[in-house]
């Protein structure tokens, strides 16, 4: 035991040890107030001998709090059955064992004991005091002080339970601080992973795909290469300024100096579109309906969830070209990625006819590829799923026997929180 434990059950000791002395002292002027002409036999010496025997068995009141309070009530009747007057002062015992049955037992003990004393020691004094004592003094006033004490017990309970639940609810508070805590990082950090992969899988697809390009040209069309060189050094530049947007955000997201450039959103696919036909790859751009005003959130996860598919179809799909769907409605927009037809198209785009490789297929490429099929188990269609189940949507992806390849992505306007479905 540490010293503070030592500490407090002396303490306790201490005062227990206080009240008993304070009860078997009281029972000496208590004895003495009965007028003469009532005394009991014996004077003085019954009701103290009475009141140490219910003293000592109060040094047990932790553990046995029943047992002590059943031998201060017996010893309570003896000293009322002999004629003694009824006052706090021979009451002390029984008080105190009553006041700690209340204290460290149910109310519903408690109100059994403290009313089945009070007929007991008020039913022993109506038969056996003397005439002469007035009915309140053998009824109101031992009634009334022996409620009070089991009621000041049961209030010393109540206040130690509230206690008790305000720490569990205190520990419990923290603990669930902690725990979300932990969850806001996880997420946060899953967050970060899935923007820094859309950042640097789409600009390095596309510099590959470019690189690629070139290096089949250099020879054979070197102004063709010179011009897919140039939109090379766009892209790196735009990689690397990405990077360092999204690096630098995280390093000195609380600098107010920090620049501050505005979220991609939808209003640049056209540049997107642009991007990838640089590399080879005609995107085809078709809205259909009135674009409503759309969160800034659903905004930027529509736009990387397009920009991830498209991709994947520069990365896998031996096409040329691709199209972007976009359906609004009242409740929500429909976003949907589709392969073009396969036409023999390389990876970097390079025309029909290069040298060194077979029409539909590419560099370490299997026949056939699509779009996706590959990435399935991979980051891309996981970060896209992500991506849409954070704002309350959802996103398949798979072949389709009229279009091949697609993703599909269904957001709504306003985000909103994702059903344990669309979580799963």
């Amino acid at each position: 035991m540490t010293i503070t434990t030592w500490r407090w059950v002396g303490n306790h000791r201490r005062n227990t040890v206080v009240i008993v002395i304070g009860a078997f002292v009281a029972s000496g002027p208590g004895s003495r107030i009965t007028p003469p002409a009532n005394a009991p036999i014996g004077g003085w010496v019954p009701a103290v001998v009475l009141a140490a025997i219910a003293c000592a068995a109060l040094f047990w009141h932790e553990s046995h709090p029943r047992t002590t309070a059943a031998v201060a009530i017996v010893c309570a009747v003896a000293v009322t059955a002999l004629g003694y007057l009824l006052t706090p002062l021979l009451l002390a015992p029984v008080m105190a064992a009553l006041y700690w049955l209340a204290a460290r037992t149910d109310r519903r003990t408690n109100l059994v004991f403290a009313v089945s004393t009070c007929v007991l020691v008020v039913g022993t004094a109506l038969v056996a005091d003397p005439a002469s004592y007035g009915w309140p003094l053998k009824s109101v006033g031992p009634t009334a002080w022996l409620l009070m004490s089991a009621a000041l017990g049961d209030a010393k309970r109540t206040k130690e339970g509230y206690l008790d639940a305000v720490r569990a609810r205190a520990e419990y508070a923290e603990r669930t601080r902690e725990a979300e805590a932990r969850r806001r990082v996880a997420a946060e950090r899953t967050r970060i992973a899935r923007e820094l992969h859309d950042v640097v899988a789409h600009h390095v697809t596309l510099a590959h795909a470019q690189a690629s390009t070139a290096a089949h040209l250099v020879r054979t069309r070197p102004d063709q290469a010179a011009q897919i060189l140039t939109s090379l050094t766009a892209t790196t530049s735009s990689a690397l300024r990405d990077l360092k947007a999204t690096v630098g955000l995280l390093r000195d997201g609380d600098d107010p100096d920090a620049p501050l450039e505005p979220a991609p959103s939808l209003a640049q696919l056209p540049e997107l579109a642009r991007v990838f036909a640089a590399a080879g790859l005609t995107v085809t751009i078709t809205t259909r309906g009135d674009p409503p005003s759309l969160s800034p959130v659903v905004d930027l996860t529509a736009f990387r969830i397009a920009q991830e598919a498209l991709t994947n179809v520069a990365k896998h799909a031996a096409t040329g070209s691709a199209y972007v769907d976009i359906t609004y409605s009242p409740s929500d927009l429909t976003l949907k990625i589709i392969n073009g037809a396969d036409d023999g198209r390389r990876r970097s785009g390079r025309p029909d006819g290069v040298p060194g490789e077979k029409a539909g297929e590419r560099p370490g490429e299997r026949p056939g590829h699509r779009a996706g099929e590959g990435a399935d188990g991979g980051f891309g269609l996981i970060s896209m799923r992500e991506r849409a189940s954070s704002v309350g949507g959802h996103l398949e992806a798979g072949s389709h026997p009229e279009f091949g390849f697609h993703v599909t992505a269904v957001l709504p306007l306003q985000p909103r929180k994702p059903t344990k479905t669309e979580q799963r």
